[in-house]
């Protein structure tokens, strides 16, 4: 949800620029969970211990850093240097916001299952 968020920003600040001479715009590299043979994704750092033999072994953490900005390739710069296309930006934030709304209803729909889990039977 982070980089998300982070990628919703670099829009705006895209769409706000687009009139600013020289502007080139920026987005973030796709974000991508690294997935080693077929195991769960490694999304946090952490250090279990095996306690018993019968206990799988943890998946390792991601090695990325936090999402870095590159600069987009332009489709059409005006005179003035700036390559900034209003429509491509908002397909861009339109996604963005697509995307983010799905891991929230993912995050609340967990969240509930997880209470749900916790119930005593019968209540």
């Amino acid at each position: 949800m982070g980089y998300l968020s982070d990628r919703q920003k670099l829009i705006a600040e895209n769409v706000a620029n687009a009139d600013t001479p020289g502007y080139t715009p920026r987005d973030l590299k796709p974000f991508v969970v690294p997935n080693t043979s077929g195991a769960l994704p490694a999304i946090a750092p952490m250090a279990p211990s095996l306690t018993s033999p019968m206990h799988l072994e943890a998946p390792t953490a991601p090695s990325s850093a936090a999402a870095k900005p590159v600069v987009t390739p332009d489709s059409e710069t005006t005179l003035n240097g700036n390559s900034v296309v209003l429509e491509e930006e908002m397909m861009k934030m339109s996604q963005a916001r697509t995307d983010y709304e799905a891991a929230v209803s993912f995050y609340e729909k967990s969240l509930g299952l997880l209470q749900l889990a916790a119930k005593r039977p019968g209540q």
